[in-house]
């Protein structure tokens, strides 16, 4: 798996209450101490990690796609890591 994502790229996230209060579904490492952004190259990927992600109770989520370089800019100011994952949660690329 070529783990180089080009800026135009889409990848795809996860989306907590989509449509009304949306936001990305972000993560915390407390060994690391590091807020990141579940980032996967396939749709399909997201859709196995999911069950493994923490989620708020009552909250709704979504899989969708998004350009690479559109959520490194958001991530940025949020002050949120991207971390690119396979569907089993492990981690393949950290920006």
């Amino acid at each position: 798996m070529n783990s180089k994502i080009q800026d135009d790229q889409w990848i795809w996230i996860v989306i907590q209450n989509p449509g009304k209060n949306e936001h990305f579904l972000g993560q915390h490492d407390e060994d690391r101490n590091e807020s990141f952004i579940p980032t996967f190259l396939e749709k399909e990927e997201a859709e196995k990690a999911l069950p493994f992600l923490v989620k708020e109770e009552g909250s709704s989520y979504e899989i969708q796609a998004i350009r690479y370089d559109d959520l490194v800019e958001r991530a940025s100011k949020e002050g949120f890591l991207i971390m690119v994952l396979d569907g089993s949660g492990r981690v393949i690329t950290k920006r």
